[in-house]
């Protein structure tokens, strides 16, 4: 059974057993065809990722979760740059080019990926432990943005979360999707 994002659940399963096989690359994508482009890529043998986060949009009074890109406008693609044909990941529908650091792909730092794929679900968003203290950003909802403290964890996945509203701080019950360590 597929996903919404037209990806099978195991795929990131299979990621984190796939190691071997050359490097992973960036690629920009057009705006908003990061998972458009990733389908068309694999359809053509290439192995993607795109860590992806769950975000609340809000439109015409309604509010919906959508998965997004984590890095909008960009996947990561695998290959074996010196027996692939790699120039067309640069003609594939979604894909605007590669990154290039002259007139070859710029390969991702290693195990920066690989880290990405560890950080994530089966459905390939991206999770994080967070601890007590933890400066936190809020990446989607009313507060987005907004830049708080983590105060306290249930087991359910919520993270309650201290903001500075008005003139103190005030707990802010937050799903730990909607949340990403603050820089």
């Amino acid at each position: 059974m597929k996903s919404a994002s037209g990806h099978l659940p195991d795929d990131v399963r299979l990621l984190r057993r796939k190691t071997s096989g050359g490097r992973w690359y960036a690629a920009a994508a057009k705006p908003g065809q990061e998972l458009k482009a990733a389908r068309h890529l694999e359809r053509q043998g290439f192995q993607t990722f795109t860590p992806s986060i769950v975000k609340t949009v809000r439109h015409a009074r309604r509010r919906t979760e959508r998965k997004v890109a984590l890095f909008p406008g960009y996947l990561f693609v695998r290959f074996d740059i010196e027996n692939c044909a790699w120039r067309a990941v640069n003609g594939t529908l979604g894909v605007r080019s590669l990154v290039m650091a002259g007139d070859r792909p710029l390969p991702a730092p290693r195990g920066l990926v690989e880290s990405f794929i560890e950080l994530s679900d089966n459905a390939g968003l991206m999770q994080t432990a967070f601890e007590q203290g933890q400066r936190v950003e809020i990446l989607s909802g009313p507060f987005a943005s907004w830049v708080g403290t983590v105060e306290r964890l249930d087991g359910r996945g919520r993270v309650f979360v201290l903001l500075r509203l008005m003139n103190g701080e005030s707990a802010v019950v937050m799903d730990r999707a909607a949340l990403w360590p603050a820089a």
